[in-house]
């Protein structure tokens, strides 16, 4: 890669760094132009990493300055001035670690260049196919997709709409016959429809029911081609899971009377599932799916005059009268003056059993409600299981599940129904971050990790397990049901809107991506330091943690950062300790992903150092930990989603291409070209010579 600085390109829209008012809008209701709803006084992340270096003694006075006219923050200081890392975080390397080397098996490509195209661009030696797009048949009878004559039966028999998480399940030792599972996230009505034909404040019925349809999770068989990728194929695994498809509510809160409405009086059966956005694959073959921006689908908050009703939706960001998308209008589920209980009911993990595509989906309330990214799993020690969850909004925190019952390897009908059991009952914690001082013990040996120091110290803290809760003031059934205020009650930790969190099956540690806050260090927000994501944090960062004793039921953990992202050429971004003219720019982190080799990927949302999104592979041992590549980016307008990344094949999901331009006007005509309209899509990369990814 050339040394030179780059040349940024400019920004690709004015309304939020990196992402166009109408995704704000579709996607989580506008979320970051309303102010953050977490008003409590818990410790900032960005206190908390100030103290960390204060105690090293290894940054003294350190404050971030305002930005420069490119919107990046400045160090005050000689290390700022030359562009150099504070020595908290160069001390994180070993050696020569830095230097230009061979790449690490995994990540050996040659990068892709920030750039704007119309188009998935990918690396020199690899080709690219579209696996499936919105409204391509899924279900036996589904229509092929007309854009100027959809029907909401026709939809829901297609793919839908905004793909997001993508779950890859082989079905044969060799991988040649799989199951794909993908999220629907959103829909944005305004792009769904011919130029003319959609009025947002008059939508039709049957517009209406054409969103409900175009929401959920979509499971397909997907088969390796000779030539490399995926294609999909009849099946009867072949399902399309909707906002009107029956869930089970299972846990300590099935039944419960916050639960109950004149559709559900028992309050144990959900319709449907909302803003589907990460997930995983579970060691027992079945997906778990967070439920995110479920607030902005329900009308009338405004209409509650009860004020602890009132406070808790307000902490859930439900405010108003008329929805974006009016649904009220047609179901009273969505109208809160008629159902006051509805939104209780979204808002948690969900698991799908694609194995059985007659199994009832199950909403797992033991997990608690809050906006859940994802809902990702390890094995215990003890062969229990833990989840590991955050909370996607400005200020908002980091959760942990760990189950009371064992673990059963295997995919057998019987191990996935045993252990989809496992998350009915268990202990929910909430995380809170601390320093470290180079004396303290990381786990009782006196010993820091082999490859450096980690930059602090941390705790679960439980919030409930069973009928039994700690937290003062709330019952274990207002813990599960209003999980937002029963972390702000015990000082959990704020965070800058974490995002996805995977552990890696090679090292055993937790990574997550905390994709960016614009609030931070504004008044009464607490200030930020060169070892935290900035003031005004318009680029995000990614934390990496350790379980003490290496076991995910551990209450303790030590943690440090991996990525502070943004231009290289910025003084206050960081890479692991790697040379920072040798790596991509990477801007605002979102899902993430590892390859066999232990190498983390991260695609991105709302680049906003102008480009257009991508997938990036960075290696985290070693020699090359911190080195950023960018494997490939999305069309304009696109963000990149749910990377699946095997040895042959990267599966990438492009959600709202085109979005931002105005309908008459489109940005994007991807991925059908010509005047079609754009359309979310799954996308498969692999190598031209039949070759593994990256070597």
């Amino acid at each position: 890669m050339s040394t030179e600085p780059r040349r940024l390109l400019p920004l690709l829209s004015s309304h939020r760094p990196g992402r166009s008012a109408v995704t704000c809008e579709y996607r989580c209701g506008n979320a970051c132009a309303h102010p953050a709803p977490n008003t409590s006084d818990n410790t900032y992340f960005g206190d908390i990493a100030k103290n960390v270096v204060s105690r090293r003694g290894a940054l003294k006075a350190t404050a971030v300055m305002s930005a420069t006219a490119a919107g990046f923050a400045a160090l005050s200081g000689t290390a700022a001035a030359e562009g150099t890392v504070p020595p908290a975080l160069a001390g994180q390397g070993r050696g020569d670690r830095g230097r230009p080397s061979w790449p690490v098996p995994g990540t050996d490509f040659e990068p892709v260049e920030p750039n704007t195209a119309d188009a998935v661009v990918v690396p020199r030696g690899y080709d690219q196919q579209v696996v499936i797009r919105w409204g391509d048949p899924v279900l036996p009878g589904a229509p092929g997709f007309d854009f100027h004559n959809q029907t909401a039966e026709a939809q829901a028999k297609q793919f839908g709409y905004n793909n997001d998480f993508v779950g890859l399940i082989p079905q044969d030792p060799l991988g040649r016959r799989n199951l794909m599972v993908v999220n629907h996230e959103y829909t944005t009505e305004s792009h769904m429809f011919p130029v003319g034909t959609y009025d947002p404040e008059n939508p039709t019925e049957e517009q209406v029911r054409i969103g409900w349809a175009a929401h959920g999770l979509s499971v397909v068989q997907a088969v390796r081609e000779p030539r490399g990728g995926l294609r999909v194929v009849p099946s009867r695994y072949n399902r399309r899971i909707t906002a009107d498809t029956e869930f089970e509510l299972r846990g300590p809160v099935a039944g419960s009377d916050y639960l109950k409405t004149s559709e559900d009086p028992e309050g144990r059966t959900v319709r449907g599932t909302l803003n589907n956005c990460a997930g995983s694959v579970t060691p027992w073959g079945t997906v778990l799916s967070g439920e995110e921006n479920f607030n902005q689908y329900f009308a009338n908050a405004e209409s509650v005059t009860d004020p602890v009703q009132a406070e808790r939706l307000q902490r859930y960001g439900i405010s108003g009268g008329a929805s974006t998308r009016k649904w009220e209008r047609f179901d009273k589920r969505w109208d809160i003056a008629q159902e006051p209980n509805e939104p209780n009911r979204f808002g948690w993990i969900v698991e799908i059993d694609p194995n059985d595509p007659h199994s009832t989906p199950i909403k797992h309330t033991a997990l608690g409600r809050f906006k859940h990214e994802a809902g990702s799993v390890k094995i215990t020690k003890d062969r229990r299981i833990a989840v590991y969850s955050g909370d996607d909004e400005r200020f908002e925190y980091i959760y942990k599940f760990v189950s009371k019952g064992r673990y059963k390897p295997g995919r057998s009908a019987h191990a996935r129904q045993h252990n989809s059991r496992l998350l009915d009952e268990g202990t929910l914690y909430v995380a809170r971050f601390t320093g470290n001082s180079p004396e303290e013990e990381i786990d009782g040996s006196g010993r820091l990790p082999s490859d450096g120091q980690f930059d602090g110290r941390g705790e679960w803290i439980p919030l409930a397990s069973g009928n039994t809760s700690y937290v003062p003031g709330m019952t274990a059934e207002e813990v599960y049901l209003f999980t937002r205020l029963a972390a702000d009650k015990v000082g959990a930790t704020k965070m800058d809107r974490p995002e996805d969190i995977e552990p890696n099956p090679r090292n055993g540690r937790v990574y997550a991506s905390l994709t960016n806050n614009s609030d931070r260090g504004a008044a009464g927000k607490g200030a930020a330091d060169e070892a935290n994501p900035r003031n005004g944090n318009r680029n995000g960062h990614v934390l990496e943690w350790e379980e003490d004793r290496g076991d995910a039921a551990s209450t303790t953990f030590s943690w440090r950062l991996l990525l502070v992202c943004g231009d290289p050429a910025a003084a206050d971004t960081y890479f692991g300790g790697f040379d920072k003219s040798q790596v991509s720019p990477i801007s605002c982190p979102d899902n993430v992903a590892f390859d066999s080799y232990g190498n983390l990927w991260i695609s991105t949302d709302g680049n906003a150092l102008g480009s257009n999104d991508g997938l990036f592979s960075v290696p985290v041992e070693g020699r090359e930990r911190g080195r950023v590549k960018q494997f490939l980016t999305v069309p304009i307008g696109a963000e990149a989603c749910g990377p699946v990344v095997t040895d042959d094949v990267v599966l990438v999901a492009v959600q709202h291409p085109g979005e931002g331009g105005n309908p008459e006007e489109p940005l994007s005509h991807w991925p059908d070209g010509g005047d079609s309209p754009a359309r979310p899509a799954i996308v498969a990369v692999w190598k031209k010579d039949g070759g593994r990814i990256g070597r």
